[in-house]
């Protein structure tokens, strides 16, 4: 197994769309996969904002336990890509965590403000158990959940904060949208097309962080 540092956690940052596997109620225990969009929490885990009436969702409520994959090809097929299959559980999100869950979600998909607004979607989180990571050949195995990340993720309020500092940041560039921030990278958005920046190692204050976001805005001026 030869899998380099935070390449789990930088390809759920990179996409934008996964495969969630759920158990069917009828005809029993059945895999049930579906895609939909999802956003990485603040310690890296898919949140999904999924309807009360999908089938998705009630297969959810008889039994927690399910699959996720995200996969990235930017210059090939599928089996050129990264992948990773991850297993665990969803559960509603806690009612304290709604507000700031729908903040960083629509950071992600502004266009998902309509499904908030029905009253009939709400966000579920994954429960990381295990993970298995495909990047090519030789670079691929499994990892515990609590591989995908050792370090305290950055709180929310932290954040928020550096997000607002560079959305008046004057030396960002203008077609360059700032998706989110955490220790190891940040996540980027270019004519609709999602992007991540990985730091040279991670950064443990708002201070390195915001030198990083800032080296980062000046090479992207170059591409």
């Amino acid at each position: 197994m030869n899998i380099p540092s935070q390449a789990p956690l930088h390809l759920l940052h990179r996409v934008s769309e996964g495969t969630l596997a759920t158990l069917t109620r009828e005809p029993r225990g059945f895999p049930y996969p579906t895609a939909l969009p999802f956003a990485p929490t603040e310690r890296h885990v898919p949140m999904v904002l999924i309807s009360h009436l999908a089938e998705h969702t009630r297969n959810l409520q008889a039994d927690a336990r399910a699959g996720f994959l995200v996969s990235h090809a930017a210059d090939g097929g599928v089996l050129e890509g990264q992948r990773l299959t991850m297993l665990g559980s969803f559960a509603p999100a806690a009612p304290e965590d709604r507000g700031e869950l729908a903040r960083r979600y629509l950071r992600y998909h502004p266009d998902a403000a309509r499904y908030l607004e029905l009253g009939d979607f709400s966000f579920w989180v994954m429960s990381l158990e295990r993970m298995r990571y495909i990047g090519g050949f030789g670079a691929m195995g499994w990892l515990g959940g609590e591989e995908l990340d050792s370090l305290p993720p950055l709180s929310a309020d932290d954040e928020s904060s550096l997000c607002k500092y560079f959305d008046a940041y004057s030396g960002r560039p203008e077609n360059r949208g700032l998706l989110g921030i955490d220790r190891y990278g940040c996540d980027l958005l270019l004519a609709d097309i999602r992007n991540r920046f990985t730091f040279d190692y991670p950064k443990l204050t708002n201070e390195d962080l915001k030198a990083a976001v800032i080296d980062c805005f000046e090479r992207q001026r170059n591409i």
